[in-house]
């Protein structure tokens, strides 16, 4: 029982939900790869003691196209690395404890994902984690750029609308920067987008795609039920309003219904998991791997965007358009881009000032 799940979930993490293309979320793309053919690969989690690090590191040992996992934190890595490495799939597992061991982690990394800094609490803004996060990440971010500066960078470290610029001014300051090479994990907004529409259209969720733009965080995030697949027209203008407000919130929802003791930790580290897949099946020239991320980008006059992105083997292939938005949506557009040039601004005054 325990080896067919196990196999299950593997599988799971094989299919991406590949945010175009694809009629199911768990779909087998075109090509794919088994643990014997799959190219080595080192995958490098930056908060792997955390509330997410660690539900994230338990899905990456899972996921067979990985061949090495390090696992980084401050502290309680080594822990995190004995209880996953006993796990009977692929990778070989080490974990790696404070700033002395950062560059071993980071050495020969083809992806490095970044859950590190402090969770929401009830009452805590965006502008609060950011107070907190942003020396995080600068700090892990100085140290990719020394150590593996052709890695793809997942950033998950919120806020995403700013970290992810800090990212780039900081890879810029060193001489390394690939804008294709460094992503804003916005899959979480896709992910509930999904469910909340499934739940209300009543289709099944597994054939059920929703492409999300804009940012990662409040009125930023900009699902496009309009687009989404298949087609429901049992649903509502309140309807779409409605489920565009659960999609713009669910963070809270889960902060709240968790009473202080939480976060999103649990629906994170999966979204982060299927983005570091579909990352690394684009490495391995696996075709058409179509996710939604925040990226450097000129579909709209904002620096910074998340659209649905083609990734390849070296990193985004191609920016893929907005396509056409109703009426509501282009509305919802043009709302959140003052917002989202605000944070972007944000986190490149930061870089640039400290």
């Amino acid at each position: 029982m325990k080896g067919t799940m196990l196999r299950s979930v593997q599988a799971s993490l094989r299919r991406g939900p590949n945010a175009s293309s694809s009629p199911s979320s768990f779909r087998l793309l075109c090509r794919d790869y088994s643990s014997e053919s799959a190219p080595n690969r080192k995958v490098a989690v930056l908060g792997a003691a955390g509330g997410i690090g660690q539900p994230l590191a338990l899905l990456m040992k899972l996921n067979p196209l990985v061949s090495n996992l390090a696992l980084y934190d401050i502290a309680g890595t080594p822990g995190v690395a004995a209880d996953v490495g006993h796990i009977n799939t692929r990778s070989q597992v080490a974990g790696y404890m404070g700033e002395d061991q950062l560059a071993q982690a980071l050495e020969g990394s083809d992806v490095v994902i970044i859950p590190a800094g402090v969770p929401r609490k009830p009452g805590m803004t965006r502008d609060d984690l950011f107070n907190i996060n942003a020396g995080i990440v600068k700090s892990l971010c100085t140290a990719i750029a020394k150590y593996c500066p052709n890695a793809l960078v997942n950033m998950i470290s919120n806020p995403v609308n700013s970290t992810v610029p800090i990212a780039a001014e900081i890879f810029k300051k060193a001489g390394t920067y690939d804008e294709k090479k460094l992503f804003g994990v916005t899959t979480l907004d896709v992910v509930r987008a999904k469910t909340f529409y499934a739940g209300k259209a009543n289709v099944p969720v597994a054939g059920v795609n929703v492409p999300v733009v804009g940012g990662h965080a409040g009125i930023t995030i900009l699902p496009l039920f309009s687009q989404a697949t298949p087609e429901a027209n049992n649903l509502s203008d309140e309807d779409i309003k409605a489920l565009t407000k659960r999609t713009q919130d669910g963070g809270t929802e889960v902060v709240e219904a968790k009473a202080g003791k939480g976060s999103a930790t649990l629906s994170m580290a999966y979204a982060g998991a299927i983005f570091a897949d579909a990352c690394l099946k684009g490495l391995n020239g696996v075709p058409d791997v179509v996710e939604c991320s925040f990226v450097q980008s000129s579909i709209t006059e904002l620096p910074f965007f998340a659209s649905k992105v083609k990734l390849g083997k070296n990193g985004v292939e191609e920016i893929m358009g907005l396509g056409l938005l109703s009426d509501y949506e282009k509305q919802g557009l043009e709302s959140l881009k003052p917002e989202l040039k605000a944070s972007i601004e944000k986190g490149i005054k930061y870089a640039n000032q400290s």
